[in-house]
């Protein structure tokens, strides 16, 4: 039975995710769907929660690695126009979930509101970066949240407060909800001053981390809560330059994997277990992943 044999006008099968990731590499999704409002969406979650078809939503792929054999089940892109608007009213702005957020952050500083100017440098969308609490050492997505929408397994809308949202470092409680909008509380500031420290904080990750012509999906793993961050831990273990197949630790930040032409998911996955290990056997720690391995 074809659960989406209704609604072929956002629902295609067999569609290659690589390409909509950042390390461009990766199979096919079973299904790919892109409602073009709350509606549609709430279709497609309802049926896949009652199908028991897993159901996944995938951003602008920063932070996402397809395996080679695809994906099963349902996967979710918020890329219609209603997904990616940006209201602001005041001190208070209303970002869509497929907003992009060097977009949002862009726009943002420009009016002369700060918060969001912390988030300079790091790729992806509202929704993804509200999922796992984005940020970087100058702070935070959630340090600029008032509420979050989110959709449920039956369909439903719902807003949750910042307080309600369990966030903590590159985590959130939303679980099988998906982000639909969220509003930020910013303050009013003096619009030259954040976008030069939006130009500082960028300048800073370009000058520190691999260029974006390099396939990656941004950092690898979380920082451990005590001791050097993953990325220190990586290089003073000698791993930069760590190869399996056509994956790579980077040799500019060793949190970062980077791909050549022709590399596999297979080969990413062996390079992560394989840091993994040493870092457990030689210092002690367990990393944990923040890169989505699907």
């Amino acid at each position: 039975m074809n659960l989406f044999a209704d609604l072929g006008e956002f629902c295609r099968p067999n569609v290659p995710l690589g390409p909509m990731t950042w390390f461009q590499i990766g199979g096919p999704a079973e299904w790919l769907v892109e409602p073009r409002n709350e509606e549609d969406l709430a279709v497609v979650v309802h049926r896949c929660r009652e199908a028991g078809m897993p159901l996944r939503v995938l951003g602008l792929g920063a932070n996402v690695l397809v395996g080679d054999g695809g994906v099963r089940g349902a996967v979710v892109r918020l890329s219609a126009a209603h997904f990616q608007r940006i209201e602001i009213h005041g001190e208070r702005v209303t970002a869509g979930a497929g907003a992009h957020l060097t977009k949002l952050v862009k726009n943002t500083a420009s009016c002369g509101l700060a918060g969001l100017e912390v988030l300079a440098g790091i790729p992806g969308t509202v929704g993804g970066g509200v999922r796992m609490n984005c940020g970087g050492k100058y702070g935070d997505l959630a340090s600029s949240v008032e509420s979050v929408c989110l959709l449920s397994g039956r369909g439903g809308v719902r807003e949750k407060t910042r307080g309600e949202m369990g966030f903590s470092y590159r985590h959130s409680e939303i679980g099988e909800d998906v982000v639909v909008s969220a509003t930020f509380a910013l303050k009013s500031s003096d619009a030259k001053t954040v976008q030069e420290r939006f130009r500082e904080i960028w300048k800073f990750k370009a000058e520190t981390q691999p260029p974006l012509e390099d396939c990656s999906a941004g950092c690898i793993f979380k920082n451990p809560k005590d001791g050097p961050s993953a990325g220190k831990l990586i290089d003073e273990l000698g791993l930069k330059g760590t190869r399996e197949g056509g994956a790579e630790v980077s040799a500019i930040h060793a949190n970062f994997v980077v791909t050549q032409r022709g590399a596999k998911a297979s080969d990413v996955v062996r390079l992560i277990e394989r840091v993994e290990e040493q870092v457990y056997a030689r210092a002690g720690v367990r990393l944990q992943r923040e890169v989505q391995i699907w």
